[in-house]
């Protein structure tokens, strides 16, 4: 997908990346070779062929930073391929709505860390953690985990993020994470299938009233299955979000 794509380059839409496309203009490679591109002026020609040369280093030096802020935020799913092995799907619970974190998970697909305040929910822990990847999957991570995490500890997100709420939205999967879940056929542990977000903060005042571990033990069960979804989430919704880009089914 990054190598087939020309959306980052200056004035070049979703449209004019399609017409690029349409002229058997496939690959970066195919763009650099070209001496005239239909749609792009002699002069900007130049500019985007350094601009591709830029990326393209970047991306031999896998300096995922730079990639990051090459590519425009809402284009970051096209960059899943090359860095889901170096990806940490998150996901946050809180005392309300925009309230403290009270519980953090982090995984690689395959690990999990759970992270709960008043036990290891610290920022140099937590920092440390995140340091190990160089992007961030998330579910609706651009508008409520990563900010109230940037208040919580004052944090910054300089790897590359693919928000799947969005992914999701481009081809008509909208509502929460639970509901398209279900939509896309993936299962959820038995004991927190019907367990809902209002729910999870409720669990948190319950262990933090009573100290019975139950609670605590369900809430991380929770994110985790939260966390541990996203994967699979991922797998399933951003072929067809590039298989309808690549192939003009809805621009």
């Amino acid at each position: 997908m990054l190598r087939n794509s020309f959306i980052f380059l200056d004035r070049v839409s979703k449209r004019g990346e399609q017409k690029i496309w349409e002229q058997g203009i496939h690959h970066w490679q195919d763009f650099l070779e070209a001496k005239k591109v239909d749609g792009i002026s002699n002069s900007l020609k130049p500019v985007h062929d350094a601009k591709l040369n830029q990326l393209r280093k970047q991306v031999i030096k896998d300096n995922h930073e730079e990639i990051a802020k090459l590519m425009p935020k809402n284009e970051h799913w096209r960059l899943y391929n090359e860095f889901k092995d170096e990806a940490c799907f998150l996901d946050i619970e809180t005392s309300g709505y925009y309230g403290d974190v009270t519980v953090l998970g982090m995984s690689d697909g395959y690990d999990t860390k759970m992270f709960v305040r008043g036990i290891n929910l610290e920022k140099n822990i937590v920092q440390k953690e995140l340091k190990k990847y160089k992007a961030l999957v998330t579910f609706n991570g651009s508008s409520f985990d990563l900010p109230v995490l940037n208040r919580y500890f004052n944090l910054d997100f300089p790897q590359i993020h693919i928000d799947l709420r969005w992914a999701c939205k481009r081809i008509d999967l909208t509502g929460g994470l639970k509901k398209i879940e279900r939509e896309m056929k993936i299962k959820r542990a038995e004991e927190v299938q019907n367990v809902s977000g209002e729910d999870a903060v409720l669990l948190w005042r319950q262990w933090r009233k009573t100290g019975n571990k139950k609670y605590l033990d369900l809430l991380i069960q929770y994110n985790e299955e939260d966390i541990l979804n996203l994967k699979p989430l991922a797998e399933k919704v951003i072929p067809k979000v590039w298989e309808n880009v690549r192939f003009n089914k809805k621009i």
